[in-house]
């Protein structure tokens, strides 16, 4: 095999030369011991984090990890097995922990590599999608930018008094991977981010809030004074914060949180929760799920696109695609495994799914937050969530929440310690109305999301 280059692509210590050979090596001792078909991943990732407190430091940490996992197949029996030592020995000892593992497993009629006519091109796997872009910053850099964020949010009112500190990341990864149904392809990639987290206040009426800025290029980060100013902008909004009584009300998600609404429909519509039968859409193909002015889409060829990607984990072919139209779904989201349990066609999304974006074809220009709160009218203002209470099989959903009251189309006054509750699919039926305030939220971009209503449990 290919030494290791220290002068590799930026910042890594191995070249994707010596990936590849480390896969193949992989493969061929895989076929030697007479596995029927097998797959092979060799990665690596470095970045450095740091973090600061009232303008002290306090962590600064470097990480590096590397790992070469293998799948092999006897017939219908799955094994796999992963290492981190790249010697030639340690590979051929993973290759036939994952070979013994496979014989020994119970036989899957379904489980296999993709089927090959539903593999990228060579071409189309080599796609550039400009999202390999490292930040050359030290320690000392990156202390100080988290310092200026700090000071930003710090600075900009008397009334902030504290801050849970600032922080700074920088993060790379490469990876090479093959198997033998003809897939080859890899690529480099980066995210980085920079966040603070300022409190406002002091004895029983303090208010803690944050807010970041994470991109694929440095260049694309917002200025920490923007991040800064705006945490503690939303800080000082949540002072004097009341509790409210138990009621029915229209509820507006801040886009941020409407992002979490998509993120629950695309588990419901995933190939694992679908064949488990553990998901409240089950059998929804074709059928409306959406008002009739909802639209999502899927595009995996996103310039920097957190969610973009040139073939999903298994090397299958993606493809821009309609996944709600007009409220009805057009496709779930599989990989090949989930869909030969579904008796369907993989759609390209083993790891999950490519930047979506949700529209409604109602939302105008002028659709901004204070338009939304218009159309809001009275009702609750949802700008934080607690807790992880959706059930998926029943779709109830019930969150801890805070947030503001709106009256008339004006923010009235901030509230806690209140509970939304509803059930999903009421939920996604009962969309009124999208911001034109896009937020994107990693792979997904949606506005602040008006729902017809809720029940908020207060005192």
């Amino acid at each position: 095999m290919n030494k290791p280059d220290p002068r590799a692509e930026s910042g890594f210590s191995y070249s994707r030369a010596f990936f590849e050979d480390l896969v193949d090596t992989a493969l061929a001792h895989a076929k030697k011991l007479g596995a029927t078909d097998a797959g092979a991943e060799a990665s690596e990732g470095c970045g450095l984090s740091v973090s600061v407190r009232k303008g002290e430091l306090e962590n600064v940490e470097r990480n590096r990890d590397k790992s070469l996992g293998v799948t092999v197949y006897v017939g219908n029996r799955r094994g796999n097995a992963s290492t981190s030592d790249f010697s030639r020995a340690a590979i051929e000892q993973t290759v036939q922990a994952a070979f013994d593992i496979a014989r020994f497993t119970a036989e899957d009629p379904v489980a296999g590599l993709p089927d090959e006519q539903d593999i990228v091109s060579p071409s189309a796997a080599r796609k550039n999608l400009d999202l390999f872009h490292p930040w050359t910053i030290n320690s000392a850099q990156a202390a100080e930018l988290a310092r200026a964020t700090e000071a930003a949010a710090l600075q900009t009112d008397r009334r902030i008094t504290n801050s849970e500190g600032a922080s700074v990341s920088a993060q790379q990864s490469h990876f090479f991977s093959a198997h033998t149904h003809g897939f080859r392809g890899g690529y480099a990639s980066s995210r980085h981010s920079v966040s603070v987290s300022p409190i406002a206040g002091k004895g029983d009426d303090m208010q803690r809030d944050y807010w970041y800025s994470s991109q694929r290029h440095p260049d694309d980060l917002a200025s920490p004074q923007a991040i800064g100013r705006y945490a503690a902008e939303r800080a000082l909004s949540r002072l004097k914060a009341r509790k409210i009584s138990t009621r029915e009300v229209p509820v507006l998600f801040e886009s941020p949180l409407a992002a979490g609404l998509l993120g629950a429909l695309v588990q419901a519509l995933s190939g694992g929760a679908l064949y488990r039968k553990s998901s409240f859409l089950l059998d929804s193909l074709g059928k409306p799920v959406l008002p009739k002015h909802i639209d999502i889409l899927e595009d995996p060829f996103v310039l920097r696109g957190k969610g973009s990607s040139p073939f999903d984990e298994e090397g299958v072919r993606v493809k821009a695609r309609s996944v709600v139209e007009a409220g009805r779904v057009q496709g779930y989201f599989l990989s090949s495994y989930s869909a030969r349990k579904l008796g369907m066609k993989t759609t390209g999304n083993a790891g999950g799914s490519h930047n979506l974006t949700l529209t409604s074809r109602l939302t105008q220009a002028g659709d901004n937050l204070d338009a939304m709160l218009e159309k809001l009218g009275t009702g609750l203002f949802v700008t934080e969530l607690m807790g992880q209470g959706v059930n998926y099989v029943t779709g109830d959903y019930s969150r801890g929440a805070s947030g503001f009251w709106v009256e008339k189309g004006r923010i009235a006054y901030p509230v806690h310690e209140i509970t939304i509750a509803g059930n999903m699919r009421d939920m996604l039926k009962g969309i009124q109305a999208v911001g034109a305030d896009a937020y994107n939220y990693g792979a997904k971009t949606v506005g602040s999301i008006l729902l017809s209503k809720m029940k908020v449990a207060g005192s």
